[in-house]
């Protein structure tokens, strides 16, 4: 064998590693949530992701409004009425450029995670958000749609930086036998600030012609309380101990987490590190990640999990129920809240994502979600092209909705999020979690400009696409994801480093 080769082999066998004992199981499934963790793990989510998905839904209802006051901004500024077709090209730029910000904090998230460290990442994160928020209030004042489109560009970049990097941060602290229930955290958090952005943003509360910058930068309150504790908040003792070499500051952060009584559980996590930073094949930069072939089915997972997420029909579901409920008899204000009630659905079943991730198969849960919502998409398809010709299919496509809603949170929503910090090791995590979060939303920006130009041309086949894309994930992670649950990052990496040729156990 050639030296190339034997250099592939290495390569593809990484020379060490840790095995896992049934008394080390053990420990781990006893360790509870410590005090310190609980508070990081809800500031961070209240704070960033709940943030995150406020600026995706504020924007919705007071679109009517705010399009009237770019138009009457730009004729006082220039002199000059926009057309209908003008206006709408400058209002999918202030929709839009908080989509290409996210893609763009997204792909910044690797390198500022490596260089500065998990916990700062997250307040670059909330300084970004507080001066997006900044903007919107003053942006009406000012009467500037430039501060406008300049506040959801920065927003977009704190967005797609907590993507990328909020899963990471909590992962990296939780114990082993949590990691995938505060892996949902940031899913979790997403959810519900869409809600709540959509509740904001009613008429009853800030959506008027009057309010709607009170609606946009109304979750900055958030923000400054939810980091408040924030010098409390440890960085990650795998930061500290793979990529800094500071093991003191590693052991002490993990003291800190764990409490003073799990010195067991310690030097098993400080023994998995070490076995991390033994491994001198180990990659960090974009660049040694994207060549390194035994990241490639892993890289792949990550991007097909979130890219497919977004291509998975959620988006253009919530874009197309006001109009599904108006048919089924609702009058246009009861089918908003009826879209609503939806938001809020999705929510709630998004609350057990924790408890599901902390005991249920990340195969099982995926492959239920992403065939029983392609089955639902089907449907709603079907029902959507005949509604007009029986009476109760609009009853029926309701039911679908709600059904694929439920179902989505299952494995769909949830698992995207968190899956590349359980099959990667700490070293080419930050650049995964980019790509995946890159992915995202890259396809969020495809469904944006496509869905409704694709409506009109398809109609009630638009959501078949959605259909296809479910099953193809479903095939997916029934071939090639490994089972993550209860399993070290430096246990499953070795069982995808052999890309498509890989056995999954």
């Amino acid at each position: 064998m050639s030296a190339h080769n034997n250099v592939e082999a290495e390569h593809l066998n990484p020379p060490f590693k840790v095995e896992i004992t049934p008394q080390q199981t053990e420990i781990n499934q006893k360790q509870t949530w410590s005090k310190l963790l609980l508070l990081v793990a809800f500031a961070t989510t209240l704070g960033a992701a709940v943030p995150t998905g406020y600026c995706i839904g504020v924007i919705n209802a007071p679109a009517t409004l705010m399009k009237s006051w770019c138009n009457e901004t730009v004729h006082e500024k220039y002199g000059s009425w926009m057309s209908p077709g003008g206006l709408d090209v400058l209002w999918s730029s202030v929709v839009s450029v908080f989509l290409i910000g996210g893609a763009i904090g997204s792909l910044g998230g690797a390198g500022l995670a490596n260089k500065f460290g998990r916990k700062a990442c997250l307040f670059i994160c909330a300084v970004l958000f507080i001066i997006g928020a900044v903007l919107f209030f003053f942006c009406r004042a000012a009467k500037s749609v430039e501060m406008l489109l300049l506040g959801r560009l920065i927003v977009g970049l704190a967005s797609g930086l907590v993507t990328a990097t909020q899963p990471m941060y909590l992962a990296e602290l939780a114990p082993p036998a949590q990691r995938g229930t505060l892996g949902v955290f940031c899913g979790v958090g997403v959810t519900g600030g869409v809600v709540v952005g959509q509740v904001f943003s009613l008429a009853d509360i800030f959506g008027t012609a009057e309010r709607w910058h009170y609606a946009l930068s109304a979750y900055v309150l958030l923000i400054i309380v939810c980091y408040l504790p924030s010098l409390l908040f440890p960085e990650s003792p795998k930061f500290l101990y793979v990529i800094k070499s500071n093991r003191e500051a590693a052991k002490r952060e993990l003291m800190r987490l764990r409490g003073p009584d799990a010195i067991k559980l310690v030097d098993q996590e400080i023994a998995i590190m070490q076995a991390e930073v033994n491994d001198d094949m180990q990659s960090s930069s974009f660049g040694d990640v994207l060549r390194d072939k035994r990241f490639l089915l892993p890289l792949i997972i990550v991007c097909c999990f979130q890219g497919g997420q977004q291509l998975s029909g959620i988006n253009a579901i919530f874009y197309y129920s006001v109009s599904i409920f108006t048919k089924a008899g609702f009058s246009e204000q009861n089918a908003q809240w009826a879209n609503l009630g939806a938001g809020c659905l999705n929510l709630c079943i998004s609350l057990l994502g924790p408890l599901l991730m902390a005991t249920c198969k990340r195969r099982t849960l995926m492959m239920l979600s992403s065939s029983i919502c392609s089955i639902f998409l089907f449907s709603i398809a079907f029902v959507l092209y005949y509604i007009e010709s029986v009476s109760w299919f609009a009853w029926a496509c309701i039911v679908c909705i709600m059904g694929y809603i439920f179902f989505y949170q299952f494995g769909l929503g949830p698992i995207p999020y968190f899956i590349g910090s359980e099959l990667f090791e700490v070293a080419p995590r930050p650049v995964a979690m980019s790509m995946g979060s890159l992915a995202s939303w890259a396809c969020n920006f495809i469904i944006g400009m496509a869905f409704p130009s694709l409506q009109s041309a398809w109609g009630a086949f638009v959501f078949l696409p959605f259909s296809i894309t479910c099953v193809l994930l479903c095939l997916l992670t029934k071939f090639y994801l490994p089972e993550t649950l209860g399993r070290d990052p430096s246990e499953v990496a070795p069982l995808v480093a052999k890309g498509f040729r890989s056995k999954i156990k």
